[in-house]
């Protein structure tokens, strides 16, 4: 049955990592000089996410030709993702944010070691603060004070020869699928065959962001609950800070449900009642993880509540005609689900996945483009309870590389209580354990409990 996930041991924080080398890197072949129009869904995007993907030793590839030709890799792909060698400004004309791929600007790709070994620092899938060491995107030397870059690359090796690519990207430029395509890019550039030339492009990436324009004019043809309008002056960005919540001490815990409780939570949806539901793992999952934490709330009238779980969906399929797989951006939407409490807690399982199910389905081509005008007219952000933010499915651990798959890929957490991450386990390719889910959540402590308590009923019940 689903468990709370036990570090292997207590994690070291302090990695003893250090910088010896920062550089710009351009792209290898000149590239036009242009702005690049953003889409109403990229402009309230504008905050940093960090990956980091962990590498084991391998003779054939010591840390310095890594480090070397993912210097060259990058350089090459930047050809095709010009806008990552340039910055985000605001276009005073249109007051809107764009891109201005201008290669002068550069991606930072910075070179470090750790004095540990890849095993001693410990559990990988549990979120350790020492993880932010191996990705620096402040105060970094080369760059002037106000120059924010779109892109930064910190390769560290460790003592044993494996090594950890660090990522820092702004969301602006990818959503999570996007950033895998990046990533298989700028795995093939890494090749080369035997006359030292590089592979073609693992997939040609769409940068035409234009397709997701809005309407002209913008036609709003659904209420959208799911958005919050906020009175931000015209021309003004959305602070992150509207982002923020109070300072208040939250216990963060791991839980687990392997796939014997994926397929039990699947037996549980089935119903008669609700025929037309998609019980998929992410349904189930997503139902589950909504009901602990919407029974956890700390209010005494809780039961009368309404509870609204946002989950990002993928529109590229869903428009009509579809976007190319291969778009270079965010093509991801909020959606949701609301119920009151008491029906979370004393209604059929079922009935909870139909919802979610029902959240997914409405996310076709009209709501879709309507939600995206929606953004035209308006500034805001998605009004929920809380966002369910899943990498779980994304496969960044799949790509290959020169040498070799990494060992495990991550986004380097925050305590958020508004925001629960869906990760995969460490793919050993013995026991598949990347069948099952690992679950992060942050909550005040008293919440927590409650929540530990409804995540073990509700699998037993």
């Amino acid at each position: 049955m689903g468990t709370l996930y036990q570090p292997l041991e207590s994690p070291i924080q302090d990695l003893k990592v250090t910088i010896h080398n920062t550089s710009l890197v351009f792209p290898s072949q000149e590239t036009p000089k242009k702005p690049m129009f953003l889409p109403n869904i990229d402009q309230v995007l504008n905050f940093d996410v960090q990956t980091l993907h962990f590498f084991n030793a391998n003779p054939e590839f010591p840390p310095e030709i890594v480090t070397e030709r993912l210097r060259i890799a990058l350089s090459r792909v930047l050809v095709h993702y010009d806008f990552l060698a340039g910055r985000l400004r605001m276009n005073q004309e249109s007051k809107r944010l764009e891109f201005d791929c201008n290669s002068d600007a550069g991606a930072v790709f910075m070179v470090a070691s750790s004095e540990l070994t890849l095993n001693e620092i410990g559990d990988l899938v549990y979120p350790n603060p020492g993880f932010r060491q191996l990705i620096v995107h402040e105060n970094i030397d080369i760059l002037e004070k106000d120059d924010k870059p779109l892109c930064i690359l910190q390769v560290t090796s460790f003592k044993c020869g494996g090594f950890v690519m660090g990522f820092s990207t702004n969301h602006i430029t990818f959503d999570g699928i996007s950033f895998k395509t990046f990533l298989q890019n700028l795995a093939s550039q890494a090749f080369d065959d035997d006359n030292n030339n590089p592979k073609p492009l693992a997939i040609v990436p769409c940068n035409d962001r234009t397709l997701l324009a809005a309407r002209t004019p913008p036609r709003v043809t659904f209420p959208h609950v799911e958005l919050l309008k906020l009175d931000v002056p015209i021309g003004e960005e959305l602070n992150a800070k509207v982002f923020e919540t109070l300072q208040e001490e939250l216990d963060f815990n791991i839980f687990k449900l392997n796939s014997s409780d994926i397929n039990s939570l699947k037996e549980k949806a089935k119903d008669e009642n609700t025929p037309n539901s998609k019980i998929t793992s992410f349904n189930v999952v997503t139902s589950y993880v909504w009901r602990c934490k919407a029974l956890s709330y700390d209010d005494e009238n809780n039961s009368e509540r309404i509870s609204t779980v946002l989950f990002a969906i993928d529109i590229r399929p869903r428009l009509n005609p579809p976007l190319p797989q291969s778009y270079a951006g965010n093509a991801v939407l909020t959606s949701y689900a609301s119920a009151m409490c008491h029906e979370l807690e004393e209604g059929p399982f079922s009935k909870i996945v139909d919802l979610v199910s029902q959240g997914g389905k409405r996310m076709d081509d009209e709501y879709a483009r309507s939600a995206i005008d929606w953004g035209e007219i308006n500034k805001g952000f998605p009004n929920g309870e809380f966002l369910l933010s899943s990498w779980w499915k994304l496969g960044f651990s799949q790509v290959e590389y020169p040498w070799g798959k990494p060992k495990y890929s991550c986004p380097v957490v925050c305590h958020r209580k508004e925001i629960i991450l869906l990760f995969p386990n460490i793919d050993d390719g013995i026991n598949n354990n990347n069948d099952g889910v690992n679950i992060f959540v942050a909550l005040p402590p008293k919440q927590m409990k409650k929540f530990e308590s409804y995540f073990n009923k509700f699998l037993l019940g």
